[in-house]
């Protein structure tokens, strides 16, 4: 993700999605809680509620009978997941290694790629990344060797370029102000494998992205947008490693009538809510 406006979770190399960072409206001086939609007519809630009482039949109706659900049926599971359960996770036990807080050592198979995949967009989504630092640790460990000296010089311009770093709202160092808390998470929520073979895959990863700065007084506060990255692997050095990445918006889901949380309730929930580093 481009940092910014325009922000890219591989640093815009190849990628093509943009966040937007959209005010609340009617802003009302908490930039993180002036906007609600409108409430629902109760026609509306009467329909939606009969809507939910015909699914919880339906659901009861095809347990009882022993029946698997109408959509998926003549549709055999996906690896690892039952035929009663077909959106059940499918991830296996995850790797025990870690290189820095990044989990590798991943299987030599689809599994194992699908679960690299998942967890460098982590990595790659993250504040770290803003930090020189942090950037070489994560993009040295998720990169092939190759591949990383190709990008390291495009990536340092697109993260620590001073001016885009003060236009997000951070220091000259990638750090967040005085009193702020800066966000930058990935978290996905699948993926899917593309293309496979012995020693290349090909995974989409969809995830959510929450970026900006939480605390009172920010001009850029936390915001979410929904990607896909089609991250392309490569087996070298005894692990899956990235060589090349693009993403597009979406799919992007339809929101709830939920008022924004104020500046501080932001920071104390980054503060308190650790992210996750394994996710498959």
């Amino acid at each position: 993700m481009s940092p910014g406006d325009e922000h890219d979770s591989f640093g815009g190399v190849g990628g093509s999605g943009q966040t937007r960072t959209r005010l609340p409206e009617g802003n009302s001086g908490d930039v993180y809680g002036g906007a609600r939609r409108p409430v629902r007519s109760s026609r509306s809630l009467i329909t939606v509620v009969g809507v939910v009482v015909l699914l919880v039949a339906a659901i009861a109706f095809a347990n009882r009978g022993g029946g698997a659900p109408a959509d998926t049926a003549g549709t055999p599971p996906r690896k690892g997941a039952s035929a009663s359960d077909p959106t059940a996770a499918t991830g296996v036990r995850p790797v025990k290694a870690k290189t820095g807080t990044i989990p590798t050592g991943y299987a030599h198979d689809e599994q194992g790629a699908q679960s690299a995949a998942s967890n460098y967009a982590v990595a790659l989504g993250s504040a770290e990344m803003f930090t020189l630092a942090g950037r070489g640790e994560i993009v040295s460990t998720v990169y092939a060797s190759d591949a990383a000296a190709a990008l390291q010089d495009d990536l340092d311009k697109a993260y620590g370029d001073k001016e885009i770093l003060a236009r997000i709202g951070l220091q000259e160092d990638g750090t967040a102000p005085r009193g702020m808390t800066f966000v930058s998470r990935a978290v996905p929520v699948g993926a899917k494998m593309e293309d496979y073979t012995e020693d290349r895959a090909t995974v989409s990863v969809w995830y959510t992205s929450l970026f900006g700065l939480a605390g009172e007084g920010s001009k850029n506060p936390v915001s979410e947008a929904w990607y896909t990255d089609t991250i392309e692997l490569r087996w070298a050095d005894g692990d899956w490693k990235v060589t090349k990445s693009t993403q597009k918006d979406g799919p992007v889901p339809v929101g709830r009538d939920q008022r924004a949380s104020g500046a501080q309730d932001m920071a104390d929930a980054v503060g308190q809510f650790g992210g996750f580093t394994y996710a498959r």
